[in-house]
């Protein structure tokens, strides 16, 4: 198991820059945004159809590349977490968490002993299928394995101080399109309860030892929010990147065409 160096930047203060993969399924996607320079990569299994063989191909694609694969989990059940992990994800973003129940029971799956229960298979992908010697491997296990919780809800934003305050929980994270619908304003993230509400985040937050991120989609929105604190940023998603793009550029050509007429 190699540093994770997303971890490690996050612990000293510092800004990463990754985004949000759900349709693409070719592995060498990793490796196209390791390239493109990107600290880490979520692969969402909550909003997409991606299979655990899928991801775990995505998985063993990161290892030669210098980026962090983190998994976005279709829930919160000890299987959904512990796969991935067994996977050899670096980093797991557990959705909609709400409660400091919630949050205990993710660190009981995601952390070995002394930490947690999660269950021991260690001669796996985590492991490069390498031998190893049991107490030396889950202490680095522990270590390095990155823990993010989202907050979509205002119920969350309400208890966040609960959440945050959990042994184990590195970073936290939040889900701008679903906490405008639990406040009842869907899409309209620039609403000031939004704003409120993020700025609390992000307060707590670093109140507490635990790195603060944001999705956006767009650089001004990026900026501001790294100027407000916000630490774990992802920007965009493979389709906005595929779509928008390719838009762009059809729609630039096609207008080219147009006035050659």
């Amino acid at each position: 198991m190699r540093e994770n160096k997303v971890k490690k930047s996050l612990a000293n203060g510092e800004v990463v820059i990754g985004t949000m993969i759900s349709e693409v399924r070719g592995p060498g996607i990793i490796t196209m945004l390791a390239t493109a320079g990107y600290d880490f990569v979520y692969i969402d299994m909550e909003h997409s159809s991606y299979s655990i063989e899928t991801v775990a191909d995505m998985i063993a694609v990161s290892k030669a590349s210098d980026i962090v694969t983190i998994i976005r989990t279709p829930g919160l059940s000890r299987l959904a977490l512990s796969r991935p992990l067994d996977a050899g994800a670096e980093g797991l973003l557990i959705p909609q968490v709400e409660s400091e129940e919630e949050v205990k029971k993710i660190v009981e799956y995601t952390k070995y002993y002394p930490l947690g229960e999660r269950g021991m298979a260690l001669r796996r992908a985590h492991s490069n299928f390498a031998p190893v010697k049991t107490a030396d491997y889950i202490k680095l296990a522990n270590e390095q394995t990155l823990i993010v919780i989202q907050i979509e809800s205002e119920t969350a934003i309400r208890d966040l101080e609960k959440l945050v305050s959990v042994h184990g929980v590195d970073a936290a994270f939040i889900g701008p399109a679903d906490l405008t619908q639990s406040y009842g304003i869907p899409g309209q993230t620039n609403d000031p309860r939004i704003t409120t509400a993020l700025e609390r985040f992000i307060r707590v937050c670093n109140d507490h030892g635990v790195a603060p991120g944001i999705h956006v989609y767009d650089m001004e929105s990026a900026k501001r929010w790294i100027d407000a604190g916000m630490r774990l940023i992802a920007y965009s998603n493979d389709i906005s990147m595929i779509v928008d793009t390719g838009r762009r550029y059809t729609t630039e050509l096609k207008d080219y065409v147009a006035s050659r007429r």
